[in-house]
C-alpha cells in the first residue's frame, strides 16, 4: 500500500472508529496478548513490540507481546488458534507462514485458522555480489550467470527462507543456475559472503548496509516494487531490466478463527492507526522497513496470493527439506 493510501486508511481509521466501538461495546475489556513466533530481538520483535505499544494506546488496554519460538513458528500458532476468539488472543505473522506449510507438516493454516486483520509492514531485500564478480548491474550479473552456468553460489538463511527462495525465483525468471549454500541464519553467512567464498546473496536492506558502505558487498538492485526511501539510489530489479522478480516481507496481525467481525473491524483500524504514527514510521525505517496496513479481506487476499506465488517456486524447483 502506498503511502497516500495509508494516510487515506489512517483519516477513514478516525471516521469509522466509533462505530465500530459502538459495535463492540465490551471489547476490549482487558489486556491483549500478541503471540510472536521467534526470541526477543530481531526485526520482527522490534516491530512487533512498536505495533503493539500503539495498538494498545488506541484501544485504550495494553498489548502484551509474548514471544514464543520454536517448531517452525507451530508452537505459537497452536497458542494462538487454540485461544479464545474474542479479540484478546491475536498472532503476529512474517513471510515465513506462507512458506514453512509447504515444506514441513502444518497442523494450522494461517487462513483455515485464523482470521486476517491486517498486514503490519513490508520490508525489502537486495541483490548483492562480492566484489570480485564482475557485474555492476543487475544485467551484467545475469550475463556473468550465463556465462558460467552453475559455478557460481548464492547463501541463504537457511532452506526454505524467503532469501533462499529470491534466489530460485531470479534464477527461474532469468534462466540461469546458481548453487544454493543455506546457512544458520544470515551472520555466519556474510562471513563467507565478505571472505569472497560465496559470491551472491539476497538479503534483506537493512542488514546489508553496513557491508555495502564499507565496500565489502556491491549493491546491483533491490527487490521491492518500488525504490526503498532507505537506499534511493539502488533501482528495482525491474527497473534494471528483469521484471517479474519481486519480494517482500512482510509481517502481519492474525485473530483466531470465529474472532466477530466488529473486533477484526476494530483491530484493523487501530493497527493502521498505529502504523500511521510518525514515530512508528522513523522506527520501521530505521529497520529497513515501511508501514503496510490493510483491511481484513485485502490481508485476507495478500495472504493467498503470496501462498499461491510460493508454491509453485518451491515445486518448480523441487525444493525438499533434508
Amino acid at each position: 500500500m502506498n503511502r497516500l493510501a495509508r494516510v487515506a486508511a489512517a483519516v477513514m481509521t478516525l471516521v469509522v472508529a466509533p462505530l465500530a466501538i459502538a459495535q463492540t461495546p465490551n471489547f476490549p475489556n482487558r489486556p491483549l496478548r500478541a503471540v510472536v513466533s521467534i526470541a526477543p530481538g530481531g526485526g520482527m520483535d522490534t516491530i512487533s513490540r512498536a505495533m503493539a505499544q500503539k495498538l494498545g494506546d488506541n484501544l485504550g488496554q495494553t498489548v502484551v507481546v509474548d514471544n514464543r519460538p520454536g517448531a517452525g513458528g507451530n508452537i505459537a500458532m497452536e497458542i494462538a488458534a487454540t485461544s479464545a476468539p474474542d479479540g484478546h488472543n491475536l498472532l503476529i505473522i512474517s513471510a515465513t507462514a506462507v512458506i514453512f506449510p509447504v515444506l514441513y507438516k502444518a497442523r494450522f493454516d494461517v487462513l483455515r485458522d485464523f482470521a486476517p486483520v491486517s498486514q503490519i509492514s513490508a520490508q525489502g531485500y537486495v541483490a548483492v555480489v562480492h566484489p570480485s564478480v564482475p557485474a555492476r548491474n543487475i544485467i551484467e550479473f545475469v550475463q556473468h550467470l550465463k556465462a558460467n552456468p552453475g559455478k557460481l553460489n548464492y547463501a541463504s538463511s537457511g532452506i526454505g527462507s524467503p532469501i533462499h527462495l529470491t534466489g530460485e525465483l531470479f534464477t527461474a525468471v532469468t534462466g540461469t543456475r546458481m548453487t544454493h549454500v543455506p546457512y544458520k541464519g544470515l551472520g555466519p553467512a556474510y562471513s563467507d559472503l565478505i571472505g569472497g567464498n560465496i559470491e551472491a546473496s539476497f538479503p534483506a536492506i537493512v542488514s546489508a548496509q553496513p557491508h555495502i558502505r564499507a565496500g565489502k558487498l556491491r549493491a546491483l538492485a533491490v527487490t521491492l516494487p518500488k525504490r526503498s526511501p532507505v537506499v534511493p539510489e539502488l533501482p528495482t530489479i525491474a527497473e534494471a531490466g528483469v521484471p517479474g522478480v519481486v519480494v517482500v516481507n512482510w509481517y502481519g496481525l492474525l485473530a483466531p478463527l470465529n474472532t466477530p467481525r466488529p473486533i477484526v473491524e476494530r483491530l484493523s483500524q487501530g493497527v493502521a492507526a498505529a502504523m500511521s504514527q510518525p514515530d512508528v514510521v522513523k522506527r520501521l525505517l530505521a529497520d529497513g522497513s515501511d508501514a503496510a496496513t490493510s483491511t481484513p479481506e485485502q490481508f485476507r487476499a495478500h495472504i493467498a496470493e503470496e501462498r499461491d506465488k510460493w508454491t509453485k517456486v518451491i515445486r518448480n524447483a523441487n525444493i525438499r527439506v533434508q
